[in-house]
């Protein structure tokens, strides 16, 4: 074994950033509703319950802003995002609906050898298991989100990567109730759309995009439609 080997593998791992540790620990209660919509957050108790100080957690909360997923109020502070309303949600999809399926053409046409090799390592890299956490079912609505912007930034259109990003779809819609088989049917139709993209079919990766938004809606929906977003937690 070369020199350069061997140190390399003598190097002690580093523990991720404690600004990113309490990030995540928040961002746990917030998908799983621990932190229910619309609840005040108090940073004291925050960071007395993280073992951690103020400064963290600060730093956590104005990215979970940036996310849509706290809100700041002048003299108050923060609190939970509200759910999306019905009406929001109906909307959402109607708008994904016409632009996704137009940015996986585009993509199948567009990106690169390389791109579609990160796209489809994403995708592998996210297989949810048989048994899923709270916490790895936040994790997974990020790496849902990721999957769908770099397709977007894939098909070279600006206006819809940035009107895609600025919605943060994915993680309002995992947030509205816990539901394990959603993130492995998710799962099963990326691969359907990583497949016609790396083929390089436009039309292919449209219409798998296309239904793949419109299972996405059908799962989701029921949490309007039983007249209440507190559903019980929806295991295999």
């Amino acid at each position: 074994m070369r020199q350069s080997e061997k140190m390399a593998k003598s190097l002690i791992k580093r523990p991720p950033p404690l600004g990113d540790e309490v990030y995540n620990a928040i961002y746990a209660r917030l998908m799983s509703l621990k932190i229910p919509p619309g609840g005040r957050i108090s940073i004291d108790s925050l960071a007395r319950d993280l073992g951690v100080s103020q400064t963290p957690v600060r730093e956590a909360l104005s990215r979970l802003e940036e996310q849509g997923l706290v809100v700041k109020t002048h003299l108050m502070g923060y609190s939970a995002a509200d759910q999306m309303a019905v009406e929001r949600f109906d909307q959402l999809y109607e708008l994904r609906l016409l632009l996704e399926p137009v940015a996986a053409a585009r993509a199948a046409a567009n990106m690169s050898k390389e791109s579609k090799k990160a796209l489809a390592k994403l995708s592998q890299s996210i297989e949810p298991g048989s048994k899923m956490s709270l916490t790895a079912y936040g994790h997974f609505a990020r790496k849902d989100q990721e999957f769908h912007e770099l397709i977007a930034q894939g098909s070279g259109n600006e206006l819809i990567r940035e009107c895609l990003a600025r919605l943060h779809i994915h993680v309002h819609l995992f947030r509205l109730f816990y539901h394990a088989h959603a993130a492995q049917a998710a799962f099963d139709e990326h691969q359907t759309i990583v497949t016609a993209i790396i083929a390089g079919d436009s039309e292919a990766s449209a219409d798998a995009m296309r239904e793949h938004i419109e299972r996405s809606r059908e799962r989701f929906r029921p949490a309007f439609d039983s007249g209440t977003t507190d559903l019980p937690l929806l295991l295999p």
